[in-house]
This record gives C-alpha cells, structure tokens and sequence, in this order.
C-alpha cells in the first residue's frame, strides 16, 4: 500500500520530497488491527499557493479509491 500511495502522489504532483509511512504499528488495538493508518508528508510546486484543505483535497482525490480499499487512517503534511 505504502508504494501505490507514493506512486500516484508521485505521477500526480511531480513532487520533491515525498514521504509515505505506514502507522499501523502505532494503532494496534483500533479497528482491523491498526491496518491502514498513514502519514504522507510531500513538498510539491503544485501546492504553491494553495490553502492547507485545498491541498488536502488534492490528495484525497488521487487516492480516491484507496480511501474505500486500504487506506483507513491518512495524516498529511502537504507543502
């Protein structure tokens, strides 16, 4: 999962710096047993001027489908 994230961030923000770090370890007792939880953190030209929940929904919509299969938990740190 770590690499699909950090695959389609790539392909869709030319980014450069792009963190993904699968969290699951430190939610181990939530749902599915902390699976899913993940921390993106992505320095990109294409957030330049963009308001924090805007660059936040950008991602949401790249990662679209894994948010419904994979994905339970996202933090974000998008510059």
């Amino acid at each position: 999962m770590v690499e699909q994230i950090r695959a389609r961030l790539a392909a869709a923000f030319s980014p450069s710096a792009l963190d993904v770090v699968d969290e699951g370890h430190l939610h181990a007792g939530h749902a599915g047993e902390g699976k899913g939880h993940f921390h993106v953190r992505i320095v990109s030209p294409a957030f330049a001027g963009v308001l924090p929940i805007k660059r936040h929904r950008m991602i949401y919509a790249v990662l679209d489908d894994l948010m419904h299969h994979g994905i339970h938990a996202l933090s974000i740190d998008a510059r």
